[in-house]
Formats: structure tokens, C-alpha cells, sequence
């Protein structure tokens, strides 16, 4: 692989750079598409603080209501059902728990994230969310 980009010519390296460095300095919403809906100060996201450090990062937005932002945050491979899986934090407090997941935030209702910190992300769209 070293070997091919030694026999590139030096301005298609360069190219390479470039849309590298573009989509790096990307915001999220910009790499979706979307408008940033960023959750109103002040207000709650759900997060399920026993499973933190337990796997992949995973964030759902759902519509915001009652002085929630919409946003249910949890580590690991399953959410659980259970009434007391997740706790109420200002989002403002979300740094202090996962800051990787501060970017994410602005995605609006009805997208989904997964990260886990090995350079992996994905982010999606699931209309369904907005009807739960």
C-alpha cells in the first residue's frame, strides 16, 4: 500500500490530502446533510450511566418534549427496556460523562448515531423515531 502512493504522482497525493482534510473539519450535520438542531440550554437528555465504558457509544434522538431534548444515550451493544435504564442530565453535563458525543448533539430528531472511539461512526436516519 506504501509502495502505491510512492508511485502517485505528487498531485494526486496532494488531492487525497485535500478532500481529507475537507471532510475532517466537517461537522457532523454537514457530513449528513441535515440542518443543526442544536438541544435548547437547559434542557435533558437520557443517559444510561451504568453501561459507560461498556462498548460502542450509541445516541437516539427522538422529538423533544417536556423539557427533554430527545436525546437517550447509551454504551454496549443492547438498550435496555427497563423503566430505571436511564437518568436525566442536563446537557450541559454531557462533557463530563462522554465529550466524544458533543458533535453528535446537533443531529435533529429522528437520527441516530454509533461510535466506538476506534475511529468508527455512523449516523442515520430512522423516521419511526419521530412517531414514538
Amino acid at each position: 500500500m506504501l509502495k502505491d502512493k510512492m508511485s502517485m504522482p505528487m498531485n494526486k497525493l496532494l488531492c487525497i490530502w485535500s478532500i481529507m482534510r475537507i471532510l475532517r473539519e466537517q461537522t457532523i450535520c454537514e457530513w449528513a446533510g441535515v440542518e443543526p438542531q442544536k438541544p435548547e440550554a437547559g434542557t435533558k437528555l437520557g443517559i444510561a450511566l451504568g453501561t459507560l465504558g461498556s462498548g460502542p457509544i450509541n445516541g437516539v434522538r427522538h422529538k423533544p418534549e417536556n423539557g427533554t431534548n430527545g436525546w437517550y444515550i447509551w454504551c454496549g451493544e443492547v438498550m435496555s427496556q427497563d423503566d430505571d435504564f436511564f437518568s436525566p442530565l442536563h446537557v450541559e453535563h454531557i462533557q463530563e460523562y462522554l465529550p466524544e458525543v458533543i458533535e453528535y448533539l446537533d443531529l435533529p430528531p429522528g437520527y441516530r448515531f454509533l461510535i466506538d472511539g476506534n475511529n468508527y461512526e455512523d449516523v442515520w436516519y430512522e423516521a419511526e423515531l419521530l412517531n414514538a
